[in-house]
């Protein structure tokens, strides 16, 4: 995909709030801090194409139906964990919208067969070296 990549609408973002897991103390029973992120990308504003890629792509985040759902929970205040949440959907999407330059199948030129050869050779030759004294 050329040009810039599109950036995910936050309309298009569902956000819940949720206990986060682990260690925290009493303040991990009492207070919502992990996110869940949920993004649909077949419903989504995004191209065609970078749907179709971002489906493809196999990530375990991606459910069948085609939603997204991300859990952040590694800071102690909601909007951290929802800005990395954000950042995370949004890395997904870069991910999906690179596609690698294709390659184009080339031919070695006759001098670097020659240089190649000519290594080989000389290799070859300081092997041959390492042989047996033989006294005259």
């Amino acid at each position: 995909m050329a040009g810039p990549v599109p950036t995910v609408l936050e309309h298009e973002i569902q956000f819940t709030a949720v206990r986060a897991q682990g260690a925290g103390g009493q303040n991990v029973n009492k207070v919502s801090n992990a996110v869940h992120l949920r993004f649909d990308v077949r419903a989504s504003s995004l191209p065609e194409e970078l749907k179709h890629r971002l489906l493809q792509a196999g990530d375990k985040r991606i459910s069948r139906t085609g939603v997204v759902v991300i859990k952040a929970q590694q800071h102690r205040s909601l909007e951290m964990n929802r800005a990395e949440a954000l950042a995370r959907l949004q890395a997904l999407v870069e991910a999906a919208a690179f596609v690698p330059k294709k390659r184009r199948p080339t031919r070695p030129t006759r001098a670097s067969r020659e240089r190649r050869i000519e290594s080989k050779q000389r290799r070859a030759r300081l092997k041959a070296q390492r042989g047996k004294v033989h006294d005259l």
